[in-house]
């Protein structure tokens, strides 16, 4: 038991720190993701929460894409800032100059998602990481809209990864999940000044050197479970893992066809008359068509937003009258389901941070389903004659 206490050996002594089905299926998105290692957390908001503040103290600063999940926006802007963290948030399309003045002496990070909820921005992963690494920090990145059968940030400089599991990974709705994989590549000791956390001995867990005792490839995730995890305890169920890890098992098969209905639901949105504007990276009127391509050749998720040309009222009549597509703050499900984030997700926004996270009041967003497309595109049709 000692020794499991040290970290000089590793074991099961408590769920909070360590559980073989947690493990088991962290493991498993790890290996999806090439990375070296992984945890779970009981929410992709705790998620993002630990992969920034595991590396952050008082003062210090991050570079973060203003594209982002509204809740995301809020943690980093709101309460993280009590605690003393800041942020400065950049467009995912500003130029190399806008990105490279962002920095700080004390900017420990960059973070942006690799498709962004609900503005569905694709972000230049490669542009971004190179800026990191220029100013000596990491670049995180949340990949849950592609998951890692449709992108692999990795593979395009990304140094974290972090996941909603609660999203396609699960694809049922079955429970509330995250995840964060390491790519065991940044060096922490080569910027060590910048990473006092990693790199000098934790007095909490007896004077130990997370990136001397286990390197590059083992410190961050380590630091996040037995310091983090430890204090915070946002621990999934092993239950819910274990339904994620099911998951796993169909989410290959459910991307192709989430993606193959929303390319042609997307189309049939992009063609109808009452429809304003359609927003999704496979169609080739896109602005982030090209980025797509790049980072995701294969198909990107099943999300699209889009605009009526009656602005908001036709957006709450139209969602009223589905009867295939449920009105649902969840989204990237098996089931179609629909939302108007300027009345949910980012009510908490004003109409400038709206535009600025690029989610419009009129905004709808259409996560597409792996029902029969058919369905789908006959429901969009008889609600779209509701409206006039």
């Amino acid at each position: 038991m000692g020794k499991l206490f040290d970290l000089e050996a590793s074991g099961y002594f408590y769920s909070r720190l360590q559980n073989p089905t947690n493990d088991y299926v962290a493991a498993r998105i790890c290996a999806l993701e090439g990375g070296t290692a992984a945890m779970l957390t009981s929410s992709g908001q705790s998620a993002n929460f630990f992969a920034v503040f595991n590396i952050c103290n008082a003062g210090d600063h991050v570079v973060c894409s203003s594209a982002i999940y509204g809740g995301t926006y809020n943690l980093f802007n709101v309460t993280m800032r009590k605690m003393g963290i800041d942020f400065t948030f950049v467009t995912p399309d500003c130029s190399d100059e806008e990105l490279n003045a962002a920095f700080r002496p004390n900017t420990k990070a960059v973070f942006g998602e690799t498709i962004a909820n609900p503005s569905l921005a694709v972000l230049d992963i490669e542009r971004f990481a190179k800026a990191a690494h220029d100013h000596g920090v990491p670049l995180i990145i949340d990949n849950t809209f592609p998951t890692p059968v449709n992108c692999r940030p990795f593979e395009w400089g990304a140094d974290i990864v972090t996941h909603a599991t609660t999203k396609y990974m699960d694809g049922h709705a079955s429970g509330v999940g995250g995840a964060i994989v390491d790519a065991g590549r940044f060096d922490w000791f080569a910027h060590a000044d910048k990473f006092p956390g990693l790199t000098t001995p934790d007095e909490s867990y007896h004077g130990i050197v997370y990136a001397e005792r286990f390197g590059k490839e083992g410190a961050f995730i380590t630091k996040a479970t037995a310091q983090l995890m430890r204090d915070f305890g946002s621990t999934p169920s092993a239950q819910n893992s274990y339904l994620v890890g099911l998951g796993l098992e169909s989410l290959h098969v459910r991307m192709e066809r989430h993606c193959k209905n929303a390319q042609a639901v997307a189309e049939f949105l992009e063609s109808h008359e009452k429809v304003a504007w359609v927003n999704y990276c496979g169609l080739p009127s896109s602005k982030y068509y090209a980025l797509a391509q790049k980072y995701l050749p294969n198909g990107s998720c099943g999300v699209i937003s889009f605009g009526l040309k009656g602005g908001r009222p036709a957006a709450e009549k139209f969602m009223k009258s589905l009867k295939v597509a449920i009105i649902a703050t969840h989204v990237a499900d098996a089931h179609t389901c629909v939302l108007h984030p300027a009345n949910a997700t980012h009510r908490q926004l004003s109409e400038a941070e709206l535009e600025k996270a690029g989610v419009p009041s009129d905004l709808i967003r259409l996560s597409v389903g792996i029902e029969d497309v058919e369905d789908i595109i006959d429901d969009l049709k008889q609600a779209l004659e509701t409206i006039g």
